[in-house]
C-alpha cells in the first residue's frame, strides 16, 4: 500500500517513529519523512539506520511555516508528535495544548493545503474521560481532527484517527522504570497495586494505525481490543522473568492518574462498530441544527458499558509472562545480563 510512496511522521524521533522505521523501511516505500525538533536523536536514527529513504526535516509542530517544505509532496502523514507525560503535562498544561491541540492542527492544515492523501493522528485511552492535562488535550485533538474532517472532499484528504493504551516499553512507560529499579536492586515503586493498564506493543500500534489507514473514512477513531493487566501482577512477573526479590513500596496513586484506563465512553460504545480485533467508532455526523440536541436522544447511552482495563480481557501471569518476554526492549536488558 506504500509502493512509490512517501511517508511523514511528525514527532517521529519517538518510539512510534523507530517502530515505524523498523516495520516499513525494508518495503517498496518510497521515502519515509522524519519531522521533530530534537536534533539529537535525529542523528542518533541517522547512525542506526543508515538508509537513504530516511529524510529528516527539524521543527515543530507548533510553528506551521515549519511544517510547509517538510509536506511537499508527502502522500501520508502519521502524525504522532506529542506532549504525552502525565506529570509534565500536568505542571504545564498550556505547553501540552500548543503540541497536543494546536500543533495537531497545524500538522493537519499544513497536510489539507499540500492534498495529503491520508492523516492518521495518534491519541490515547486518556482522551477518554480525561482527568489530567495530557488526556484533556488529547480529547480537544480528537475532537479538532473530527472537526477539520466535516468539510474534507474525501478525495483530497482523509483524517482518521487512533486511541491505543499503554505502549509497553515504550519511553516514559512502567516497565523499564521497573526493570530499572529490579537490576539496581532498588524498591520498586508502585501507585496502586490493583490499577489496570491496557497492554499493547509498539506493533501493535502500527497494526492499529494500518488498520484504520486502511478502513477509515473522514473523522473515524479506531481502538484495538487489548487485554490489561493489573500493576501487581506486572511486577510480579518482571520479578520473575529477572529472578528478582525486591521490596515493593506503596506510593500512592499519583495526581492525575486513574484507576483504570477507557478505550471507549459509553456514548461511544453505542455507536461504535465492532470490526473484529478492532472498534470503528464513526465521527458525530450531526450538525450545528441545535434542535437535534434537545428533542432527541438514545435511551441506549443509559444502557451501555465503556470499555476500559478493568472490565476487557485479563492476563493471566502467564499470558502476560509471555508478552513481555517477546517485547525487543526485555530481550535486549536480558541479553545484556
Amino acid at each position: 500500500m506504500f509502493k512509490g510512496k512517501t511517508l511523514l511522521i511528525t514527532g517521529g524521533t519517538g518510539s512510534f517513529g523507530n517502530a515505524a522505521l523498523d516495520r516499513f523501511l525494508d518495503t517498496e516505500i518510497k521515502e519515509i519523512r522524519i519531522f521533530s525538533r530534537d536534533e539529537k536523536k535525529q542523528d542518533e536514527m541517522r547512525h542506526k539506520y543508515k538508509n537513504d529513504k530516511i529524510k529528516f526535516y527539524i521543527g515543530d509542530v507548533r510553528e506551521l511555516d515549519s511544517l510547509q517544505s517538510a509536506m511537499r509532496g508527502v502522500d501520508y502523514v502519521f502524525s504522532a508528535a506529542a506532549l504525552k507525560q502525565v506529570p509534565s503535562c500536568e505542571f504545564y498544561p498550556l505547553e501540552a495544548l500548543k503540541t497536543n491541540v494546536l500543533g495537531t492542527a497545524n500538522t493537519i492544515d499544513a497536510a489539507i493545503e499540500h492534498e495529503v492523501k491520508k492523516v492518521i493522528v495518534l491519541s490515547t485511552d486518556k482522551a477518554v474521560y480525561p482527568i489530567n492535562a495530557m488526556g484533556m488535550s488529547k480529547a480537544l485533538m480528537e475532537k479538532v481532527m473530527i472537526a477539520k474532517s466535516r468539510n474534507l472532499l474525501s478525495e483530497k484528504t482523509i483524517l482518521s484517527g487512533t486511541r491505543y493504551g499503554n505502549v509497553m516499553a515504550s519511553r516514559g512507560s512502567v516497565i523499564p522504570l521497573f526493570i530499572e529499579q529490579i537490576l539496581q536492586n532498588k524498591p520498586i515503586t508502585v501507585t496502586n497495586p490493583q490499577m489496570t493498564r491496557f497492554m499493547m506493543s509498539l506493533e501493535n500500534a502500527i497494526d492499529l494505525v494500518l488498520f484504520a489507514f486502511s478502513n477509515g473514512e473522514q473523522g473515524d477513531i479506531f481502538v484495538q481490543k487489548s487485554p490489561a493487566s493489573t500493576i501487581e501482577e506486572l511486577v510480579e512477573v518482571l520479578m520473575d522473568i529477572f529472578n528478582a526479590k525486591v521490596e515493593v513500596k506503596i506510593i500512592g496513586t499519583r495526581h492525575g492518574e486513574k484507576l483504570y484506563e477507557s478505550l471507549l465512553s459509553k456514548e461511544e460504545a453505542v455507536r461504535s462498530v465492532d470490526m473484529g480485533l478492532y472498534f470503528k467508532v464513526p465521527s458525530d455526523s450531526r450538525d450545528l441544527n441545535y434542535a437535534q440536541y434537545f428533542e432527541s436522544g438514545s435511551e441506549k447511552i443509559a444502557l451501555a458499558e465503556e470499555y476500559n482495563s478493568h472490565n476487557t480481557h485479563r492476563l493471566s501471569k502467564d499470558e502476560l509472562k509471555n508478552l513481555l518476554l517477546d517485547l525487543p526492549y526485555v530481550k535486549a536488558v536480558l541479553t545484556k545480563k
